[in-house]
């Protein structure tokens, strides 16, 4: 293997100290520019690199900000990575990503690994089962800043960056009252996301000022897995009093709702309607796909999350007030709904 150049041995090659080639490199004014020269063509010529650890060392930074989220599978969270790798490259951090699966087990090893790894900072969306923080309370007391992102707890003083889903799910019921629908129905998270209650309280208040009814048998909270959101959604169509349209916690849990009305030869968007979250390419590809869904703005949101961390860096760590940001959700329309009466 061939061996790495150093500041030692460029020192020694031109015969002298490996201070005044440390100094060089950085084009300290103190060092002569005949030497300053000297120093620059023989570290090309002897392809050498600055050695990162022994930078950040002297510096207390590490160059890298940690991602952690819950699935990169998901089209959402990788464009929301797709938005933190863009701006956090373009001012020369690495982002080491982390997925949680959804586990709060696993999400709290993540951290306990990252709080004796001193990254720079921490960005996170929290697992759809966590509902204890000490984890993420722990970094920020050892001066580790985090932005809480998409998924945000209750409790915890970090910046925050998300989208304003109460008013995204208010818009979307209203929509769907203003186009007919009587019978809405909500296919809800997990208790343990705030966005879930978001959702809800968005829903409930265009269904009161619609004078259209809230009852508990339309509204099924699911664990966004298959299996779970197959059962809640047939246990709403076995109901006496069936939905006419449905508002699901994203499009993949409207996926998985569509194939159940489907096996039971309903037609999607004429004998049931669909309105989502996420508004996720996929959606084109569906047929028909919902009839609306909400544009959450994944790749804005990473971009403002890593602009907010960067900025809280540069402030080498004075005290400043946290931001909260918060997305406006838009209701993108589909081409099919555009054409049903």
């Amino acid at each position: 293997m061939k061996e790495l150049v150093t500041i030692k041995a460029i020192a020694r090659q031109l015969g002298v100290s490996p201070s005044t080639v440390s100094r060089a490199l950085q084009d300290h004014p103190r060092i002569s520019l005949h030497t300053r020269e000297a120093v620059h063509t023989l570290a090309r010529q002897l392809n050498y690199f600055p050695s990162t650890t022994a930078r950040n060392l002297k510096s207390g930074k590490t160059g890298i900000i940690a991602v952690v989220l819950p699935e990169i599978r998901e089209n959402f969270f990788s464009e929301i990575i797709n938005g933190i790798e863009e701006l956090a490259f373009d001012r020369g951090y690495t982002v080491a990503l982390y997925q949680s699966h959804d586990k709060v087990e696993r999400e709290e090893r993540i951290f306990t690994g990252l709080a004796s790894q001193r990254v720079d900072g921490i960005l996170v969306s929290v697992a759809k089962e966590t509902q204890r923080f000490g984890h993420i309370q722990s970094v920020i007391d050892r001066q580790i800043p985090v932005v809480l992102l998409d998924r945000i707890p209750p409790g915890i003083a970090a910046h925050r960056v998300g989208c304003d889903m109460e008013r995204g799910a208010y818009e979307a019921t209203k929509w769907l009252a203003g186009r007919g629908y009587k019978r809405i129905a909500l296919l809800n998270g997990p208790i343990a996301l705030v966005a879930s209650e978001d959702r809800y309280r968005g829903y409930v208040k265009a269904l009161l000022e619609e004078n259209l009814p809230v009852e508990n048998a339309l509204i099924k909270r699911v664990d966004l897995t298959t299996p779970d959101i197959t059962e809640k959604m047939n246990q709403l169509l076995q109901s006496a009093t069936r939905p006419d349209a449905v508002l699901a916690f994203n499009d993949y849990v409207a996926l998985d709702a569509m194939r159940a009305c489907r096996a039971r030869h309903l037609r999607i968007n004429t004998d049931i309607g669909f309105v989502s979250f996420a508004n996720l390419p996929l959606t084109a590809y569906m047929d028909p796909p919902p009839l609306a869904s909400v544009e959450q703005h994944p790749f804005k949101m990473g971009v403002t999350a890593v602009e907010i961390l960067l900025a809280t860096l540069a402030d080498e760590g004075e005290e400043s007030d946290f931001q909260t940001i918060m997305m406006a959700p838009e209701l993108v329309v589909s081409e099919a709904a555009l054409h049903i009466a």
